[in-house]
């Protein structure tokens, strides 16, 4: 029972990681920063990954107990403060995830609009151009 705690405990440590890595690059996207995102990416994807082996190590530690095993009182009570640290911090994660894609999304809506203005003034000051001096240019030439 002690090493199914300690791999909740481990994986709420994790949680708390990807906690804090989403807090600080949140703050970075506020500001328009973008320049971290793949590494950003690349790290949760690494914490993910030991996520799910922590997941498969509590699966397997509860497989290896039998069925007949007596849970003691405090055992329990960790085992459910656990699991109470891992949903907040999956209500949290979830929260954070909401964030980073609408900071994203603004941001691809503002290139967006920047790039159809680029367009826009194209247009116009192609409107502007001589047809007559281009060829008396090319006369010259």
């Amino acid at each position: 029972m002690t090493r199914i705690i300690s791999l909740l405990n481990e994986k709420n440590h994790y949680l708390e990681k990807f906690y804090s890595l989403n807090e600080v690059e949140l703050a970075n996207f506020a500001q328009g920063l973008f320049d971290n995102l793949q590494s950003f990416y690349q790290t949760r994807e690494k914490i993910l990954d030991v996520l799910k082996y922590v997941d498969s190590q509590i699966d397997r530690a509860q497989s290896e107990m039998s069925a007949d095993t007596v849970m003691a009182q405090t055992d329990r009570q960790q085992i459910k403060e656990a699991l109470t640290i891992k949903d907040e911090y999956v209500a949290r994660i979830i929260e954070q995830d909401i964030q980073v894609l609408a900071c994203i999304e603004m941001a691809k809506n503002s290139i967006i609009r920047e790039l159809q203005d680029v367009r826009r003034n194209r247009k116009a000051i192609g409107g502007y151009k001589s047809k007559i001096f281009t060829q008396r240019l090319d006369e010259e030439a």
